[in-house]
């Protein structure tokens, strides 16, 4: 193991500096509290990044449209400050485009993902990632494959209904 040392232009040894560049754990929960809630979803669960899309909590550090990032809003290698008064939420994409541009909304706009998804898919991947949804007017659960099948009953300690996703033709849900 190395030890850390300290050079003659920076008083802390390199992988403290390099820490200082990374947001730590309360940081982040402040960062994604302040950033925009998603109207009708739960704000644990959704938020919109700097750009207005929406994201979902669980997705951190993926690529896909949904994942997201924490980011200097004035970039570090440009003297922006590791605190949550630079802090935000972007999609991955737009935060890797950003890379370390001092970008307004217009810019990281036109990086983000061209997808734009409705209430009903935002249903099904909250139902994929969390095994339940909650909302105003629909709080439901992950039917069990014995109660597809019509054998069996969930053994659920909340007493939240079995969600009927995809919606049907005929109008149910949202």
């Amino acid at each position: 193991m190395e030890e850390a040392t300290s050079s003659s232009s920076s008083p802390l040894p390199d992988n403290a500096a390099r820490k200082l560049r990374l947001f730590d754990e309360k940081m982040r929960r402040q960062c994604w509290e302040k950033a925009e809630v998603v109207p009708g979803r739960h704000p644990e669960r959704w938020r919109k990044d700097g750009a207005g899309n929406v994201v979902c909590r669980k997705f951190i550090g993926c690529e896909g449209c949904m994942c997201y990032e924490f980011d200097h809003i004035r970039p570090f290698s440009k003297g922006g400050e590791t605190d949550v008064s630079n802090c935000q939420i972007l999609q991955s994409r737009v935060n890797r485009l950003k890379s370390n541009k001092d970008a307004d909304e217009h810019l990281l706009q036109q990086y983000s993902c061209d997808l734009k998804f409705t209430a009903r898919e935002l249903d099904l991947v909250e139902m994929a990632v969390y095994g339940n949804v909650i909302r105003p007017g629909l709080q439901c659960r992950c039917k069990s494959v014995s109660e597809t099948l019509g054998n069996g009953v969930h053994k659920s300690k909340g007493h939240e209904p079995a969600c009927e996703l995809p919606y049907k033709a005929h109008g149910a849900g949202p």
